[in-house]
């Protein structure tokens, strides 16, 4: 089959890329670069660099394409707060771009890779029957996105499933990128002597997601009768803090820590974590990593890569008393 993938050089979409290629499909990708690495394109993948959002560009590299995944966004939750308009556009006309190009190709079935950002507020874990509630730009995005997937589809006859991966974490992430993926921004951090920023008390909770157990369940999306599905993607047996997350990376590699704490960021949830048993029914997903073994092969892979600064490459829309301190000033 021919499968179209969106971020292919991001985290997710190269992963995603991989498997779909050791399996014999064909894989054609697109990425502009804001979020990814080069090096995480597979070599075998037919790469262009381009946006979502050129509508005409990739409904012509959308051509006999069976399966569209959307992997790419600017998944930046704590920034849609001070830059929602540049995170909103690289999701809901982003998205909007790549479903109007799947219509006009007669694309069989198109995944929606959304986030856990949706659920907000709600009572943990999250359902998948539970009504969306999301708390920040980049959450009302993802699920606006989602309503114009099932709306169009629908009227058009494409198929559809939404996944909800939820902090996946895994070598190949972004680790200079000051925003977003904490895991990798504390090991970029330490391993340069650096202490880590915590927001408020650092009890916020959270459960991350080897993406080496994520990537099964997602590729059986394209086969598997779960058209019309929500499906959250990701373990929910060890949710953790922030500060134990930085102190079992801070034992990973030596480090003597002392965070610094910040004030809380806005409209962050504090409680946040998905119920994986739809997609224990659907696919017998029975995560096989555990986070100390994800969080040392991180290490090794930043370590091999090589440290780096980190790149302040969004804008910051609006600054104000409550822009968090370590963004403004750029204090990493």
């Amino acid at each position: 089959m021919r499968i179209f993938v969106t971020g292919i050089a991001g985290f997710l979409g190269s992963h995603l890329a991989d498997k779909f290629i050791a399996d014999g499909h064909t894989v054609i990708g697109i990425d502009n670069m804001t979020g990814g690495y080069l090096d995480n394109v597979p070599k075998r993948a037919y790469f262009w660099h381009a946006d979502c959002c050129d509508l005409e560009m990739i409904t012509e590299l959308m051509k006999d394409v069976d399966i569209v995944y959307h992997c790419a966004a600017l998944a930046y939750e704590g920034l849609s707060v001070f830059s929602p308009k540049i995170v909103v556009e690289s999701i809901v006309l982003a998205t909007t771009s790549v479903i109007s190009s799947a219509i006009q190709n007669k694309v069989r079935r198109f995944i929606y890779c959304s986030s856990m950002a949706r659920y907000g507020t709600n009572k943990v874990p999250f359902t998948e029957d539970m009504k969306p509630n999301p708390q920040d730009p980049y959450g009302i995005g993802k699920y606006a996105s989602e309503l114009l997937l099932k709306n169009l589809s629908e009227v058009h006859g494409m198929e559809w499933v939404i996944a909800v991966p939820h902090n996946i974490i895994g070598i190949r992430q972004k680790y200079d990128d000051p925003y977003r993926n904490v895991a990798a921004i504390f090991i970029n951090a330490m391993l340069q002597g650096k202490q880590p920023i915590i927001y408020g008390d650092g009890k916020q909770k959270r459960c991350f997601s080897p993406i080496n157990d994520d990537i099964e369940p997602l590729y059986r999306m394209a086969f598997d009768n779960v058209a019309g599905e929500v499906i959250n993607i990701g373990p929910d047996d060890e949710f953790i803090t922030i500060n134990e997350l930085a102190e079992r990376i801070a034992k990973i590699i030596g480090f003597e820590l002392n965070p610094i704490r910040h004030a809380g960021r806005p409209q962050e949830v504090i409680d946040a974590n998905c119920s994986g048993e739809k997609a224990r029914k659907l696919f017998d997903y029975h995560p096989q990593h555990k986070l100390d073994d994800v969080l040392i092969e991180m290490v090794e892979y930043v370590k091999a890569r090589g440290i780096k600064p980190f790149d302040y490459h969004l804008p910051l829309e609006i600054m104000n008393h409550k822009t968090p301190k370590s963004w403004g000033e750029r204090l990493y």
